[in-house]
């Protein structure tokens, strides 16, 4: 059986594969934040009938930070324009021509 040309493979360019992925974590940051939020729900009380809070707090102040700095991170990585394909876009205008 002949069959026709097979299609070339999907590829996409390193660059917007990388932002792509940063818009994932991007969406899925905030998933993180509300399961790190809910986490000391989950730990086990001590012996005592009194819940220390002063652990609790501290680590929901601490998470709460490094969620404020992995979506500046983010936000920056997405706002910067990629050289890669400013690149390659102006390489293929080039064999345009």
């Amino acid at each position: 059986m002949a069959r026709g040309p097979r299609p070339p493979p999907l590829f996409l360019r390193p660059a917007s594969y990388r932002q792509r992925r940063r818009r994932d974590a991007a969406r899925l940051l905030p998933v993180v934040g509300i399961f790190l939020t809910m986490l000391p729900v989950l730990w086990a009380p001590q012996d005592t009938f009194s819940r220390d809070t002063a652990p609790d707090g501290i680590y929901l102040f601490v998470a709460w930070a490094v969620l404020i700095g992995l979506a500046m991170l983010i936000s920056r990585s997405l706002s910067a324009p990629d050289d890669d394909d400013d690149a390659a876009a102006g390489s293929d205008q080039d064999f345009g021509r």
